[in-house]
């Protein structure tokens, strides 16, 4: 599970978003090609601020956005395990309640517009409010139990919450020196919260016999937290900051007063496309195994209801640890053939799956899938971060993610209906033809440049792709 996209907006809305200025040596303005580093990437105050001027430490807002992204993965995560429940609730059929999945990137296309409103008006900190407000509205109908059609409706609220924290940090920790290390933390966490919310949320409803609206309340608690904490990180992240920062960085970036960082410009990439095509499958894959787990075990498997709740927290717990412990290995070995190696050994986990039907081996097998998945958005996010230019990171990034949560609505719903008609054993298909698409998609990204690349050579080279 990213974006601040401003289409439409003027230009001061698109670029990286970043809460400190770059501490580049001057010769930068006569153009090196490696990014330079932003603020964030060091503890001491930007050149151009005040020495008077507040701010919290980095660490902190690295932490408080972890923290976030824990409540982002407990809030998707467990629509999984409420899909059954749902459609005991409401008497639904696995086509109905598929709607679930459908809305939810609703919230992510209004999203990619308010994100460069609000940082342009409020800053960060503006974001730090909106995000968990919406989760907040979120809980709050859902633990009511309102009829269905009006559930969909908080769901797509939440969407909205959810899209403007994801897109709003992930580009911020994407202009970060050790950039796929951080993107790992942050995607790491939302691996972790994604892996805790079936495991309490099963054992709330299995161990515990609650209603399902129940878990409502827990979100609510986690949302209201999520507020504090994020206000308190980003509370000197205003609109004032980010104007400074971004005049500052464009004065860096653009030193030929080109508007490069229009919005229709990314759009012009090819990395841009790919990697939304990229994302939708890659996003699509992994809300397609989260959104069913639950039901293929239990139906196929005949596994008891809370093994299927472990199961879905199993493939969670695997996508924590291969985004927290994997990033490592791609900043080794390099994003590309990093990537290609963890999508082939998915490939041979889903065979696995597929093989055996015993399900406490299938709970280890979709683990080990999700161990192998959860370094690839991260890594799609470093190749964007990569390959463009810094001032259109945020536009390409908005857009690839939005279009990654289209394929992880469609998706779910395109498996849903196909259960409907076909029986949920087409998940294990539908699941391991993913994968191959991912693959191949991955493929058709460029080569990164040499790290000793200069400015000009990048600048061809991007135009080209």
């Amino acid at each position: 599970m990213s974006f601040s996209s401003s289409s439409g907006s003027a230009p001061e809305t698109e670029p990286l978003l970043s809460s400190g200025s770059s501490a580049r040596d001057q010769d930068a303005l006569s153009a090196r090609a490696s990014r330079a580093p932003s603020p964030d990437k060091g503890l001491v105050p930007p050149p151009n601020r005040h020495p008077l001027s507040r701010e919290t430490n980095v660490a902190l807002r690295i932490a408080a956005a972890m923290f976030s992204f824990i409540v982002l993965g407990m809030m998707v995560s467990t629509l999984g395990v409420m899909v059954p429940r749902f459609e005991t609730y409401y008497s639904l059929s696995d086509f109905q309640v598929s709607f679930v999945f459908l809305v939810w990137p609703v919230g992510y296309v209004i999203a990619a517009y308010l994100n460069g409103v609000i940082h342009v008006r409020f800053g960060q900190r503006g974001i730090a409010v909106a995000g968990p407000l919406f989760h907040i509205i979120l809980a709050t109908a859902a633990s009511l139990h309102p009829p269905f059609p009006v559930l969909l409706i908080a769901l797509a609220v939440g969407s909205l919450g959810t899209g403007i924290l994801d897109g709003s940090f992930c580009a911020w920790a994407g202009g970060m020196d050790n950039a796929n290390v951080v993107q790992g933390f942050l995607h790491g966490s939302y691996s972790a919260g994604a892996a805790l919310g079936p495991f309490l949320a099963g054992t709330m409803l299995s161990v515990g016999h609650t209603p399902w609206y129940a878990w409502y309340y827990v979100l609510l608690g986690a949302s209201a937290l999520e507020a504090v904490v994020l206000l308190f990180a980003f509370r000197f992240e205003d609109a004032n900051r980010y104007h400074q920062d971004h005049k500052r960085d464009r004065l860096l970036d653009v030193p030929d007063g080109t508007a490069r960082n229009s919005s229709s410009n990314i759009f012009r990439h090819r990395v841009t496309w790919i990697c939304a095509v990229y994302f939708l499958a890659c996003v699509g894959t992994e809300n397609a195994v989260s959104g069913w787990i639950v039901v293929f075990m239990t139906r196929v498997n005949h596994a008891s209801d809370y093994l299927a709740s472990i199961s879905s927290s199993g493939f969670w717990i695997g996508q924590a640890a291969g985004r927290l412990t994997l990033g490592v290995v791609t900043q080794k070995f390099g994003v590309r053939p990093a990537t290609i190696a963890y999508l082939i050994t998915a490939l041979v986990f889903e065979a696995l799956f597929t093989a055996i039907h015993i399900p406490e081996v299938s709970t280890v097998m979709i683990t080990l899938l999700g161990f192998c998945l959860g370094p690839l958005f991260p890594s799609g996010v470093l190749m964007v971060t990569r390959l463009l230019p810094r001032e259109l990171h945020v536009g390409a990034i908005s857009f690839a993610v939005l279009i990654g949560q289209v394929g992880g609505a469609l998706l779910p719903f395109a498996l849903g209906a196909l259960a409907d008609t076909l029986g949920i054993q087409v998940f294990q298909a539908v699941v391991f033809a993913q994968l191959v698409v991912t693959l191949l998609i991955w493929l058709a990204f460029p080569r990164l440049p040499p790290a000793n690349t200069t400015s000009q050579d990048l600048v061809e080279e991007i135009a080209t792709q």
